[in-house]
């Protein structure tokens, strides 16, 4: 039975994410499947695949539940490397970017905790980073990589304030203590 679970439960998780619900019942108390049991797997499958449901390798494993605030309070991801939960304004921030699915990818670690208050999240394209007086933003790219040698949250250049925005011949993002730009290949770090 604990095979057929994990088959059961990673076949919910996909079909809820295409918006689909898909009840089914466990008659059996053996690893065989039944005939019935291979049936209901193939038409959930084809009702998946009907639907343009996206295969991210990540799962959701809990519904987002909304906080007090308004933002997201918890889920959990299933990832290659066991579940990690993302949490509150990062959880907020990584749903407007797609989730598993958006261009973040899975997390690839639990949230840890910078400083004033704040916490920062690696994901497998990025990391959001949220302290109170700058809200939730994505770090990535040439620019992460800057901002990483300039000791991320710790260094001079703390908590990002906005996302990586368009400027002419590249993109920008600013930071508590700075900016960084990447214009037409060449990274630059401007101190406040």
């Amino acid at each position: 039975m604990h095979h057929f679970a994990r088959r059961s439960a990673a076949m919910t998780m996909t079909l809820a994410a295409a918006g689909l619900l898909f009840t089914a019942a466990c008659s059996s108390n053996d690893d065989n499947n039944s005939s019935a049991t291979t049936s209901a797997g193939a038409a959930a499958t084809n009702a998946a695949n009907e639907s343009g449901a996206k295969e991210s390798g990540a799962k959701e494993s809990a519904a987002n539940e909304t906080g007090a605030n308004g933002a997201a309070a918890e889920t959990k991801i299933q990832t290659p490397s066991g579940e990690i939960t993302v949490a509150g304004h990062v959880l907020a921030k990584y749903n407007e970017m797609g989730g598993p699915a958006g261009t973040l990818g899975a997390p690839t670690g639990n949230s840890m905790n910078g400083p004033n208050g704040g916490s920062c999240q690696e994901f497998t394209g990025g990391a959001i980073c949220w302290s109170e007086q700058t809200g939730p933003h994505v770090v990535w790219g040439d620019i992460r990589k800057a901002w990483d040698s300039n000791g991320g949250i710790n260094g001079k250049l703390g908590y990002p304030t906005t996302d990586e925005k368009d400027i002419a011949n590249g993109k920008q993002s600013d930071f508590t203590g700075g900016s960084i730009t990447w214009v037409n290949n060449q990274t630059s770090v401007t101190m406040k």
